[in-house]
Formats: structure tokens, C-alpha cells, sequence
């Protein structure tokens, strides 16, 4: 591949948040030249995004939008189908990287996805489980995966509620470990959380295992993040507080709840890294904390449990095994 050989990178989540802020860091840099596909939910905010993330791209860089849903495996599957076919045709360069950070919290509710999968664990695991799959024959080494993961997996951190790890069935239909039995609403939501951010770095640790030479697999802990949208599904109270009044208080969180609390900005551009830097091109199956590899949390290093998720994971959304 010639230096200036253009190479795509499909980044969820990019209209908003760190993801925004990772791509605008990635279409801003000069070790190009990128061509970023951003699959989003609402074609109008997409196209917003693209307009303002042109608006800042280095000469060479590009970037479109293209629907998709995380929430719906037939909508992943079509964006997969449709973007695949276009690397095959030439029309847009083979992909580089594919970058997970699309995520959603849940409210106090229970909700399902529309393939009846509680919304947690279907958006931040089993869409993106769909996804990678789908591409990887499209991934040409060097390429990589990166999963966007949270320091919430970790019940060392104490930062909320600790995962309470079931089995991925059970979890699909949002039952969680009998020892989130005496949770009420809300800190239940927190928990289907924390539990799929598990998943997610089991998810990377297992997919590290199995793919081939030239392509890696890293999970990334962006910290806490305030003012993103990730909470859109929280009571209304909880997402103004969380939207509106913590990124002001982030002096005093630093120092009263975790130091590991960061801007989009600074969470982003350490997200555009993991998802371009050279010298990473052989690192695989590590932990991220920030652009720091730091060991993940006792629990996510359970290679029976990852192994399970991963073979019931195909049998959920029925992803053939390869």
C-alpha cells in the first residue's frame, strides 16, 4: 500500500460526544489520507455532522454519513451489506479500522431493541457483535477493531453499580445475576450498563483470539464524560443534571468521585489514536485506559465466560460461526 493510499475507517456514534470529537481529530490529522463512514440513526443529524466535520478536515481527509441502527440487526446487517459492496466495487477504499463507541444507558424502565433484546445489551454489545462480523471480510491487515468499553466494568473503581454477570441469554432478555435482586429501577439500568460494558471488553478479548495475523483488537475506557448523550434514556431530572450541570462541576468530581474524568475533546482525540497510530498495528487483545494499556478488571479476564458470550452471541442474533 503506497503512502498516500486513502483507507476508511467506520466509526458509530460520530454525530455526537467523544465520538464527534474522535472524528474530527482523525479527519483533522495529516497521516492520511482517512475516509470516514459514520453509520448514524437520523440522517438529517448525520448529515449535520458531516457538514461541520468538512468544515475542519485536513486536505485528502473525507467523510459521509450512512444509516444505520444499532438497535435493529436487519438495519446493521443492510449498512454492512451496502458498505461492503461498495469497498468490493473500488468506489470507497478497504477499511482500516472500525471503531465501536455507539452506546446507549437505559432509564428505569426496561426496554427491548426491535429484535425483542433489552436495549443495553443489544445496542452496546449484540449491534456491534453484528457489525464487526459482518465486516470483517472487508478488514484488510493492517486493520483493527476497537471497542469503546467504560471503567464501570470494574466494581474495583466503585464508580456505580458493579456488572452482575448472568449468561448472554439471560442478559439479552435483561435478567441480570441474582445478586442485583434487590435493585430498584434505576440502579437496575445502571447495572444492565456496567454489565454490558462487561461484555464488551470480554467481547474484544475474545474477538483478539480469533482473528487473523495483520488485524487487532483493542478495547478502549474513554473515563467518565460528561455533557455527551449518552444517558438520552435516563429520567429527565437525571439527563439535565447530567447534561447540564456536571460539566460544570468538573474540578470538584476530579477530586471528590474519580481523577479519570475527561472532555469529549481529550476523550476523543485519545479514541482517534487507538484507531490510527502506526505504532499500534501489532498491539491486540489490551485495554485502554485513555492511550495507557492498563489491565481490565479481575472478572474481564475470564476466558470461559468470553468464550460463552461469544458462542451464544452467534446464536442470538445468527451470525454463522466462522
Amino acid at each position: 500500500m503506497s503512502k498516500n493510499a486513502s483507507r476508511t475507517i467506520v466509526l458509530t456514534g460520530g454525530n455526537s460526544g467523544i465520538g464527534f470529537a474522535a472524528a474530527a481529530a482523525i479527519l483533522g490529522s495529516e497521516n492520511g489520507p482517512w475516509h470516514l463512514v459514520l453509520p448514524v440513526r437520523d440522517s438529517g443529524r448525520g448529515q449535520l455532522a458531516v457538514e461541520a466535520l468538512t468544515a475542519r478536515a485536513a486536505p485528502g481527509n473525507t467523510v459521509e454519513a450512512m444509516t444505520m441502527d444499532l438497535s435493529s440487526l436487519a438495519s446493521v446487517r443492510a449498512f454492512a451489506s451496502g458498505l461492503t459492496a461498495r469497498v468490493e466495487s473500488g468506489e470507497i477504499p478497504h477499511v482500516h479500522a472500525l471503531v465501536c463507541n455507539a452506546g446507549v444507558q437505559t432509564g428505569t424502565r426496561l426496554t427491548h431493541t426491535a429484535d425483542g433484546f433489552e436495549t443495553a445489551f443489544g445496542v452496546n454489545h449484540l449491534g456491534h457483535f453484528v457489525l464487526v462480523n459482518e465486516l470483517l471480510p472487508v478488514l484488510r491487515a493492517p486493520a483493527r477493531v476497537v471497542v469503546v468499553a467504560s471503567d464501570t466494568h470494574d466494581p474495583a473503581l466503585e464508580l456505580g453499580p458493579a456488572p452482575a454477570w448472568s449468561n448472554a441469554d439471560a442478559l439479552s432478555r435483561g435478567t441480570l445475576a441474582p445478586s442485583a435482586a434487590g435493585d430498584n429501577a434505576f440502579v437496575a439500568g445502571q447495572r444492565r450498563y456496567s454489565t454490558s460494558k462487561l461484555a464488551n471488553v470480554y467481547f474484544t478479548y475474545a474477538l483478539a483470539r480469533r482473528l487473523p495475523d495483520g488485524i487487532t483488537a483493542n478495547a478502549f475506557n474513554p473515563g467518565m464524560v460528561l455533557g455527551t448523550s449518552l444517558g438520552r434514556s435516563l429520567p429527565a431530572p437525571v439527563r439535565f443534571v447530567s447534561r447540564h450541570v456536571l460539566p460544570h462541576l468538573t474540578w470538584l468530581l476530579r477530586r471528590v468521585v474519580t481523577p479519570n474524568i475527561h472532555s469529549a475533546h481529550e476523550s476523543g482525540s485519545a479514541l482517534a489514536w487507538l484507531a490510527t497510530a502506526p505504532e499500534l498495528a501489532t498491539t491486540t487483545g489490551r485495554y485502554f485506559d485513555g492511550r495507557t494499556a492498563v489491565r481490565s478488571s479481575d472478572e474481564s479476564y475470564d476466558t470461559v465466560r468470553a468464550d460463552d458470550l461469544w458462542t451464544d452471541s452467534h446464536a442470538l442474533t445468527s451470525v454463522a460461526v466462522p
